[in-house]
């Protein structure tokens, strides 16, 4: 739960989800929503445990990196053109009174937006954005279709494949590991694990392979 000290209102991952799904129809778009929110939030709590922070702080600090990834593309189902996403959806949450920090990441998340990232949390927005993305994507081609058939070193091969996931832009993944100052494969390793351990909600647990034995 996070206070907004201007107008002492609180914003919680349930107002979020709330606001994610009046805007969002589409059930992957929701699903992309939850992945790219899996990934922020791990690296949130590793940067507040980073940080020593603790107790409620630490809950409040976890709780924005969760609601920026949940609310990073609510308005593109409405409006996904470069001149109206994240921007119309920023005026809302301004409208709102969502927390400064939240909309300002969300505006860094978009190159074209201007807004530079400055914080931890718009840096882990745009770089677990595409990613989370794409390692759904890796794990659907799978003939289990799951999330812990995923590795690393797959992930590196597919993205020198430009004819996968097409619409996954390689660079940003990789700009992204760089401005968080991780490795490439730490940051794909720490993604796969961080959507593993939420395998259920993002609907990657997969299934059993068929058996091809006669």
């Amino acid at each position: 739960m996070i206070v907004n000290e201007t107008d002492n209102q609180t914003y919680t991952r349930q107002r979020a989800w709330k606001l994610l799904c009046e805007w969002t129809q589409s059930q992957s778009l929701l699903k992309h929503a939850l992945a790219v929110e899996t990934c922020v939030r791990a690296y949130g709590e590793r940067e507040a445990d980073a940080r020593n922070i603790t107790g409620s702080e630490r809950d409040n600090f976890v709780d924005a990196y969760s609601i920026t990834g949940l609310l990073h593309d609510f308005d593109y189902e409405r409006h996904p053109s470069l001149e109206e996403h994240p921007f119309v959806g920023n005026r809302l949450l301004v409208d709102q009174g969502w927390p400064e920090q939240i909309r300002t990441a969300i505006l860094g998340h978009a190159t074209y937006s201007g807004v530079p990232r400055a914080s931890h949390l718009a840096k882990a927005l745009f770089a677990c954005d595409e990613l989370a993305g794409f390692l759904t994507a890796c794990s659907l081609v799978k003939p289990t279709k799951s999330i812990f058939d995923v590795d690393v070193t797959g992930v590196k091969k597919k993205m020198k494949d430009k004819a996968f996931a097409r619409g996954v832009n390689r660079d940003d993944i990789v700009v992204g590991a760089v401005e968080l100052g991780v490795s490439i494969d730490d940051h794909l390793a720490f993604c796969i694990l961080a959507m593993q351990k939420n395998a259920d909600a993002l609907g990657l647990r997969g299934t059993p392979a068929a058996d091809t034995k006669l």
